[in-house]
């Protein structure tokens, strides 16, 4: 299988490989507008095919703010140690889950929330876009010298 590599070096993932990563981590961060400003919040979600799903609160900034609005979700990981990680960002039209059957559908995916209080609001992320890097085992680079102080 050849590996395909950006101008910077890291390998660029398929799709699959990205949703196979997505599907692995925890936490996420989607990207909203809020106030004609981006926001970045931090979230538990969990991969149904190719769908994301988030829980929050009703009238949390979050439900407001991406209700059939054009999102980005970003999850990651690495290993310090090893310098080794990947990074996969979605793009697709968030929406609020209104129907009945389907809440009680996504209310039966194992997803825990970490954040307290009810989160019985449904957000979901249809994947339009979906990219990926990761960065392999490079070998530790040396200290750098400080530069001497100018006179």
């Amino acid at each position: 299988m050849r590996v395909l590599l950006d101008s910077s070096g890291l390998q660029v993932l398929s799709p699959e490989e990205c949703f196979d990563l997505l599907s692995t981590a925890p936490i996420g961060r989607i990207v909203f507008t809020d106030r004609a400003l981006p926001a970045v919040q931090p979230v538990n979600f969990h991969l149904d095919g190719r769908t994301i799903v988030i829980r929050t609160s009703t009238g949390s900034k979050l439900a407001a703010a991406t209700r059939r609005a054009v999102v980005a979700f970003e999850a990651d990981e690495f290993d310090h140690e090893r310098r080794t990680g990947w990074s996969v960002t979605a793009v697709g039209q968030a929406r609020e889950v209104s129907d009945p059957a389907e809440i009680d559908r996504l209310a039966a995916l194992p997803m825990t929330t970490w954040a307290p209080g009810s989160r019985d609001h449904y957000i979901v992320v249809e994947a339009e876009h979906i990219s990926g890097r990761r960065i392999t085992a490079t070998r530790p680079h040396a200290p750098v010298a400080p530069r001497p102080a100018r006179s």
